[in-house]
């Protein structure tokens, strides 16, 4: 994992703005809807959120009053997060990497959050790597909630909207059947599902269901910032009623996986 670059771009580039977007707000509540249902289930759950970011999901739940751990790994985000925390909330954030959370003793967790690394890693192998660790620090009977960049928006959304064709073949950032090529220089690695099925085949649990965090909201960002609270609203309204449809999730922009470890 290309650490350096990782922390470049995070210690440069507001998380909080992006998830606070009228666009943003879409996969942040959809997210959310999910997170909060499966907790509603639990008895005073103990949470880690791996890759924490700013703390959006991690001091909203801490607000709620769950037990939260937050590992983030860019030093700018962790002190934005650490700054949010207060002396009411049960929080401990720290340091790390996706890749190595032995810090944690294994079955610590009730859920754990791996909602941004996945988008930083680059090869089958750290991805694996991740969510083993994230399975492991996870108690049995417990979730593991992991987010994913799908390829297809980046082709249709970047690639052709964009109209950066001729850069991506110029500098051979496309494969034959049109998987995007990026490395730790591009930031975002991109899935598809049949690549997150496989990544699945390794650890000790099962899909509950995969959702469409923002389906096509992205495709249609100009048009979602022009809608008014109503609209919006509506918007969502629809956006829950076909985000679980298997048939457009590979046309999400940002996807969740959740997994319930096996007993």
């Amino acid at each position: 994992m290309g650490i350096n670059y990782i922390e470049q771009h995070y210690d440069n580039y507001d998380e909080d703005s992006r998830l606070l977007s009228k666009h943003g707000r879409v996969e942040y509540l959809t997210t959310l809807k999910y997170i909060e249902a499966i907790l509603g289930e639990l008895d005073s759950p103990k949470i880690l959120e791996v890759g924490a970011g700013t703390g959006r999901y991690s001091i909203y739940l801490a607000k709620k009053g769950y037990d939260i751990s937050a590992l983030e790994l860019s030093n700018r985000n962790l002190e934005v997060l650490k700054s949010k925390i207060t002396d009411d909330m049960i929080i401990k954030a720290s340091k790390g990497n996706a890749l190595d959370l032995s810090v944690y003793q294994e079955e610590s967790f009730d859920m754990t959050l791996v909602l941004g690394p996945m988008y930083h890693l680059f090869s089958k192998e750290d991805k694996v790597l991740a969510l083993k660790e994230a399975v492991r620090v996870t108690k049995k009977n417990g979730y593991i909630l992991v987010a994913y960049c799908m390829n297809e928006p980046t082709v249709i959304d970047y690639i052709f909207k964009g109209q950066n064709l001729n850069k991506i073949l110029e500098n051979n950032m496309i494969t034959e059947d049109w998987h995007c090529i990026s490395t730790e220089k591009d930031i975002i690695a991109m899935i598809r599902l049949e690549e997150i099925n496989e990544i699945n085949e390794s650890i000790p649990a099962v899909r509950i269901k995969i959702v469409a965090t923002d389906g096509a909201t992205n495709y249609m960002r100009d048009f979602i910032y022009q809608m008014d609270a109503f609209t919006f609203d509506k918007w969502m309204e629809y956006h829950f009623t076909i985000c679980e449809r298997l048939d457009l999730i590979g046309a999400s922009h940002h996807t969740l996986d959740i997994l319930k470890k096996n007993e």
